[in-house]
């Protein structure tokens, strides 16, 4: 009788002390649509299980994909590292960011502009040297700069998805389920950088419209495109043109032809949507062990758009055995390259 009035007492402290180490959460209710069917351009293809694999087993997430103007093909890894495939297949390592680099793209001088999740927006020169762009806005520091694209102007333009998480608890955000996201603009010219939208759900892929008229941006945790207008009547005005879509978009990509490809880690989950009405759930459960929470089905999936946010195509992996968890998707030269924030290879098929 005595050791079970020690006991129990401990076991409550315990509990209590786990309860309050653990992650809290401002959780916020919402109501997702009904997921599209998967007929019609969504119907299951398995396309990507076409896909050639590059650099199989030679590398760990390869989130997204840059071409430099010799066709050479350059990828950021987990380990901080900032690599180029070789025409013969050699990996060459450029460089060590000491963070995780994310998106990127060439700019016309030749520099590797790549957001980075800890480091903010930077360079990699042609000569090697890193520099750093911006960390900070207003006074508001970059905690998980994502995603960019540069206009033909230079300007560039890239996400910080979330003001109050950063990389590693990713899932958090989308588990609190409040808009932490912001797009930007960086003005290389004079340094300036300004805000361009707020408000946003976990702002991810950015891509520039066809005549630089309008940027995408993707709300991951919203399932949704938004377009803002650059020029034109409608500048600084904004739409979601892409809703209520499949999966979770990340990456976006355009062609510069009026298509946008939208990589997708994972397609809707069923948890997920339920949870998002229910606040409580959600507090629960990021109460648990890490290993209870969603996480990404084991699937590849990608889904292209055109500028009016009407869906063409869809490519997929139901089983996620050759590509899984797509976090971009690179047109160029005709065929599609594939990124993975979590797999070990780069895959390369025919664009549609």
């Amino acid at each position: 009788m005595k050791r079970k009035m020690i006991v129990l007492p401990a076991v409550v402290l315990v509990m209590a002390a786990w309860w309050q180490l653990t992650p809290s959460l401002d959780a916020q209710a919402w109501q997702p649509a009904e997921p599209p069917a998967w007929e019609g351009v969504l119907t299951p293809d398995e396309s990507l299980k076409n896909a050639v694999l590059l650099a199989k087993g030679e590398v760990h997430g390869p989130e997204d994909i840059a071409m430099d103007a010799q066709g050479r093909l350059h990828t950021g890894l987990h380990d901080g590292r900032i690599i180029r495939v070789e025409k013969d297949g050699r990996i060459v390592t450029l460089t060590n960011t000491g963070g995780r680099p994310l998106g990127m793209v060439f700019d016309a001088a030749g520099n590797l502009v790549v957001c980075d999740a800890w480091k903010g927006l930077i360079k990699l020169t042609p000569s090697g040297e890193l520099i750093t762009l911006v960390t900070q806005v207003d006074g508001v520091p970059l905690r998980f700069t994502d995603d960019l694209d540069i206009a033909a102007d230079g300007k560039i333009y890239f996400t910080d998805a979330s003001t109050k998480y950063t990389q590693p608890d990713y899932v958090l955000d989308l588990l609190e389920g409040r808009p932490y996201g912001r797009l930007y603009v960086h003005d290389p010219a004079d340094g300036s950088t300004r805000l361009l939208l707020d408000g946003l759900y976990f702002a991810n892929g950015v891509a520039l419209s066809q005549n630089g008229d309008a940027v995408f941006v993707a709300e991951t945790y919203r399932y949704r495109i938004r377009k803002l207008w650059l020029t034109g009547e409608r500048a600084g005005q904004n739409d979601i043109i892409a809703d209520n879509l499949p999966g979770l978009p990340d990456n976006i990509n355009s062609d510069g032809k009026g298509t946008i490809w939208l990589a997708m880690p994972s397609p809707r989950k069923a948890i997920a949507d339920v949870s998002a009405k229910y606040p409580w759930m959600r507090k629960v459960m990021v109460k648990l062990p890490r290993a209870l929470w969603p996480k990404p089905d084991r699937y590849g999936l990608a889904v292209a758009m055109n500028e009016n946010g009407k869906l063409l195509h869809s490519l997929h992996d139901t089983t996620g055995d050759h590509l899984r968890m797509v976090t971009s998707v690179l047109p160029h030269g005709g065929k599609l390259y594939v990124g993975s924030l979590e797999n070990d290879r780069i895959g390369v098929l025919s664009a549609p």
